[in-house]
């Protein structure tokens, strides 16, 4: 695409500047067609401070759209491609606002109260869906919500088989009528980024709940990953038989609504819907979600992102070590915005905490989350304690938006602050003992709660794990049991929903983890 500034008129106002260009285009008898911006660009929207930001949208082939802004006397002439796309790249005036931006053509659009500070793109599944009017004390949040520098941009949710040029959604400030259907993470991650900083911040919300993460991830991305081979296989195997899996399904349905019918007169419960067959549209398809509901926010300006996903990719997670950090460098790659910030939680505790040591899926799709971390500027949230035995959809999402925050308060905004909770660092033998180190004791090692550690096991060679005895000595945990004289590995909170109170001073909880590589229960799924 090109693109060329315009020359400057010297000492003329930005405003007065727009009428003069409009009439000697119009003067010059040029025929323009209707300028058109992408959704995410429009009234209300967040610029990305710090270098520049990207500004698109389409007019007629080789059509020349001029461009005015609020905070500069200079203008821009932007010239559309053959396929009628422009775009271009601007500073961004010094953080605050309001500001606006004029865009002329045939048309005008005047872009209205912009402001300048941080923008992050929120995406997951339904606990990053999960709205703030179903968190914990949602009707005092609601009332509190009234945050004017605080932008929300929600994307419709959608399922697309080729990457779309654009979605629908649109800016609106944070208020108690905004707030209540928006995201709950992300509002909770981006109030507390604007109390530490006092700027703007715009907050991108693109999820759909029960989704996995294949999803979210360019089809490209996933052929070039081996690991991925199985995903696409079944999708393309489903696509091949879906005329007739459609057909079967509106078979179901049309008997569904019978019985649904004769239920309701007789007084009984209804059955349950039939789901609809696996195929193009379905939002568990590989790309489906990147194409419809990320690819369209590709170049905007962002300083980053968080993910809160895991849940549908459990039972497959040792192939989640390869396709997360796979789709992590998708989006970095496709921004062309380098190696930006990526922070992710860490899946909550559930379901029922079981007596004895035992395997779990979950316990390794934490293991691969952690594994992620391998990755430049990524950073996670460790939420093993407020998750909820009976609900995959824990309500406390404020501590979860803090402790994202915490990451980039840290890492990209130079505050000085603990923001992890302890992480295994490394094991050592000594006789009937394991010694434990780890990074990110912060100010020491605590037991929360209690006197004694609890959520640690430890096995010999012969992979038996016990309840293990465990202890802080100094800035590390050592770990032992009367009924394995050889330990060979140890771990901690290694179940669906552990029993565990490893923290640091700062109160952060530790990273559920374990010592040994031996195979796990999702080794083989793919």
């Amino acid at each position: 695409m090109n693109y060329k500034r315009s020359k400057l008129i010297g000492g003329l106002k930005p405003t007065l500047l727009i009428v003069v260009s409009i009439l000697l285009l119009a003067g010059a008898g040029a025929a323009f067609a209707d300028v058109k911006l992408p959704a995410v660009i429009g009234d209300n929207m967040v610029l990305q401070q710090g270098g520049k930001v990207s500004i698109w949208g389409w007019a007629d082939p080789d059509e020349e759209v001029m461009v005015g802004v609020s905070w500069h006397s200079m203008m821009w002439a932007v010239t559309a491609d053959k396929d009628g796309k422009w775009s271009f790249k601007m500073n961004p005036p010094k953080v605050g606002g309001p500001y606006e931006m004029t865009l002329t053509g045939k048309n005008t659009i005047t872009i209205k109260n912009i402001l300048v500070g941080e923008v992050w793109v929120c995406s997951g599944q339904s606990n990053m869906q999960m709205a703030v009017n179903r968190s914990a004390n949602a009707e005092q949040e609601i009332a509190e919500a009234g945050y004017p520098k605080i932008r929300l941009f929600s994307v419709k949710r959608k399922v697309a088989e080729k990457p779309q040029s654009d979605c629908e959604g649109n800016w609106t400030e944070c208020s108690p009528e905004t707030a209540p259907g928006f995201s709950a993470v992300a509002y909770f991650f981006g109030r507390e980024l604007h109390k530490q900083l006092d700027v703007p911040v715009g907050l991108i919300h693109t999820s759909w709940g029960g989704t996995p993460a294949e999803a979210w991830t360019k089809r490209e991305v996933l052929e070039a990953n081996p690991d991925c081979a199985p995903i696409l296989k079944r999708y393309d195997d489903a696509v091949a038989r879906y005329p007739q899996a459609k057909k079967e399904h509106e078979q179901k349905l049309a008997e569904w609504k019978q019985a649904t019918e004769k239920a309701k007169a007789e007084g009984e419960n209804p059955p349950r819907r039939p789901r609809a067959p696996f195929g193009p549209g379905h939002p568990h398809s590989p790309a489906g979600l990147y194409n419809a509901m990320i690819a369209p926010l590709i170049p905007y300006g962002i300083q980053g992102a968080i993910w809160y996903q895991g849940e549908s990719n459990a039972g497959r997670a040792y192939q989640y070590r390869t396709l997360f950090p796979g789709m992590i460098k998708n989006w970095r790659d496709d921004w062309g915005r380098g190696e930006f910030p990526f922070l992710f939680v860490q899946l909550a505790n559930f379901m029922k905490v079981k007596p004895e040591p035992d395997e779990s899926a979950w316990a390794e799709l934490r293991e691969a989350q952690s594994m992620t971390l391998a990755l430049p500027n990524t950073g996670m949230a460790v939420i093993i304690d407020i998750g909820e035995a009976d609900d995959i959809h824990p309500k406390n999402k404020q501590d979860v938006g803090k402790r994202l925050a915490l990451w980039p308060l840290a890492g990209t905004y130079g505050k000085k602050l603990v923001y992890s909770g302890p992480i295994y660092k490394s094991m050592k033998l000594d006789g009937n003992s394991i010694i434990l180190s780890f990074d990110h004791a912060g100010g020491g090692l605590v037991a929360k709660g209690e006197e004694q550690l609890k959520g640690f096991s430890i096995a010999g060679a012969d992979r038996k794990f016990v309840w293990a005895d465990a202890k802080i000595e100094g800035g590390t945990v050592v770990v032992s049991s009367d009924k394995v004289s050889e330990p060979a590995a140890v771990r901690y909170a290694w179940a669906d929903n552990p029993v565990c109170n490893l923290y640091n001073q700062e109160d952060l909880p530790a990273s559920p983890f374990r010592t040994d590589k031996w195979p796990g229960v999702t080794v083989d799924a793919r």
